[in-house]
């Protein structure tokens, strides 16, 4: 999460900034040069030079690949705002992939729980937004397009369960999810503190700060399924939490001087500077 946060707009993330923030996280030289090695080895990244006079480059699909981040975030603070009410359509996608292609077969299921899909049974999975476009590019990525099949239904029921927050509370385990939000609220609360605070920030403070809630937005983001508030208990803890984040960002861009540049705060920035000004209007 360090080194794709630090990513500035043309691909590139420097090392001396990578090894500078690091070490403020409490990380050792150590642990960023094993984990620079093993993006290098995955083909994540490219690398240059040596020491902190380094440079790694992004591949394209590194960079590609943080692109839906962005937009589940933006859908999820449209949800908080009430702009993506649910139109009681649940999507569905199924596929039956040999075991002679169980890596495209894992590949799939692990894509389809990641989008938001939930195990109704073997091989069929169900969201609650219409995730065709992710679904289909990865199936086609994969090699397995030509065993998917999607559909979508208003008629949804499991044993007994047929009320659409019921089986999301079966299908889905929300409590867990809630708890991460708690956690991102506990973390986001001292932080904004900060940065509306009379202090002054350094520039490698700030890049911390927005380090810090890059990862914990992701921890707490990367297993919620984005239901529609209608499917949520309320009150909902993530669009607690989503709004201390956007005026947390919104805070640091403010103080921001452009020493920071890295490509996905200014994506996350926008987005919740967005979400911010709803908020305050």
């Amino acid at each position: 999460m360090l080194v794709h946060a630090l990513i500035r707009e043309d691909g590139t993330v420097g090392a001396d900034e990578l090894y500078t923030v690091a070490n403020t996280l409490g990380m050792s030289d150590q642990q960023v040069r094993l984990c620079v090695k093993r993006l290098v080895a995955e083909g994540r990244f490219t690398h240059h030079g040596r020491g902190r006079k380094a440079e790694l480059y992004a591949s394209t699909d590194t960079r590609r690949d943080l692109a839906p981040n962005a937009d589940f975030l933006r859908h999820a603070f449209q949800q908080d705002a009430g702009l993506a009410p649910w139109d009681g359509v649940w999507h569905l996608a199924a596929f039956a992939v040999p075991e002679s292609a169980r890596t495209a077969r894992d590949s799939l299921r692990e894509t389809l729980v990641h989008l938001g899909g939930a195990p109704l049974q073997g091989g069929l999975y169900v969201c609650a937004n219409a995730w065709e476009p992710y679904v289909e590019e990865a199936a086609h990525r994969l090699g397995a397009h030509g065993a998917l099949t999607l559909l979508t239904t208003t008629d949804l029921r499991r044993g007994d369960a047929r009320r659409p927050a019921e089986l999301a509370g079966r299908l889905w385990p929300l409590q867990e999810i809630a708890d991460r939000y708690h956690l991102l609220g506990r973390i986001a609360r001292p932080r904004l503190a900060r940065l509306t605070g009379p202090a002054e920030l350094s520039p490698s403070a700030l890049l911390t700060i927005a380090v810090e809630l890059a990862a914990e937005l992701t921890r707490a983001m990367e297993p919620d399924p984005l239901l529609p508030p209608e499917l949520l208990p309320r009150p909902w803890p993530g669009t607690q939490a989503r709004e201390l984040v956007a005026r947390c960002w919104a805070a640091l861009y403010a103080r921001d001087q452009g020493e920071t540049r890295p490509a996905l705060f200014h994506r996350y920035a926008d987005i919740t500077r967005e979400a911010a000004d709803r908020a305050s209007g």
